[in-house]
């Protein structure tokens, strides 16, 4: 008998579908058959936006709702629910994956952006579960994954305040799982490095960015970059009925890199 994941009677509603992760985290969820409602700050037409909607009706043969919204800001996130669930009746399963690396350094953070990463990669996701908690309470199976950081459990220096944030989240999860669990279940993905278009931005900053990335990869015990789809597949099988007994933790998916000591 096969092993297959079946999520085509689940609601997901995803953030951050534009690009990078979330992008890989829709793709997935559509494989597995769900029905999907996304976010991101770009308007209907951008092509970042036409993508999503094309892979998800690639691969499950149906439409996604997408909702243009930022999600710092609280009125985006209820107007985001308020259509989801007008389009579709209920949520399933939530997939906070929106945010962005705010990288400045204990000495230079600012209080405007200490104050925006916290905004960003903290509370928004704590928003936007308690927004969907009535929803996913009614669903019977709710679920929460949170999309944290390889940062949540070692950083790098100039890496502060993101890592601050994702550190914390792993706290969040703990604690919806503690007052919302057993009617909903909440995990975390922390993933590590991951072949994205902001990888490659990162890359190009160096002299030869094809050495580079051979250099960062020799130092991973799998011998590659993750790829969003690594991330998405977390997601699915921990929304999944086989990830039913999963709740309060966060699972770091990097490849092995937590193992090694020192790199060479």
């Amino acid at each position: 008998m096969a092993f297959d994941i079946d999520l085509s009677s689940k609601i997901v509603l995803i953030t951050g579908v534009s690009s990078g992760i979330g992008a890989g985290i829709a793709r997935m969820y559509a494989k597995a058959g769900a029905q999907i409602a996304g976010c991101a700050l770009e308007p209907n037409p951008h092509p970042h936006v036409q993508q999503f909607r094309e892979s998800v009706l690639t691969e499950s043969g149906r439409e996604a709702l997408y909702v243009q919204a930022d999600v710092t800001r609280l009125t985006d996130l209820e107007a985001l629910v308020a259509a989801t669930v007008a389009r579709f009746g209920r949520i399933d399963v939530l997939a906070s994956n929106a945010g962005a690396n705010v990288f400045s350094g204990a000495d230079q953070c600012t209080p405007d952006e200490w104050r925006h990463n916290l905004n960003l990669n903290l509370e928004s996701h704590w928003q936007l579960a308690r927004l969907c908690k009535p929803y996913l309470e009614a669903s019977g199976e709710g679920v929460i994954v949170i999309n944290s950081s390889c940062h949540a459990f070692s950083s790098l220096p100039g890496c502060f305040p993101y890592n601050i944030a994702k550190t914390a989240l792993k706290a969040l999860v703990q604690s919806l799982t503690l007052e919302w669990a057993p009617a909903i279940r909440t995990v975390g993905v922390a993933p590590g490095f991951i072949d994205t278009d902001l990888t490659r931005v990162y890359f190009d900053t160096f002299p030869d960015p094809a050495a580079e990335q051979r250099k960062t990869e020799h130092r991973f015990p799998m011998k590659r970059l993750g790829t969003p789809a690594d991330i998405g597949a977390w997601f699915v099988f921990l929304s999944s009925p086989f990830g039913s007994y999963a709740s309060g933790q966060t699972y770091l998916i990097d490849g092995g890199k937590a193992a090694v000591m020192m790199d060479d």
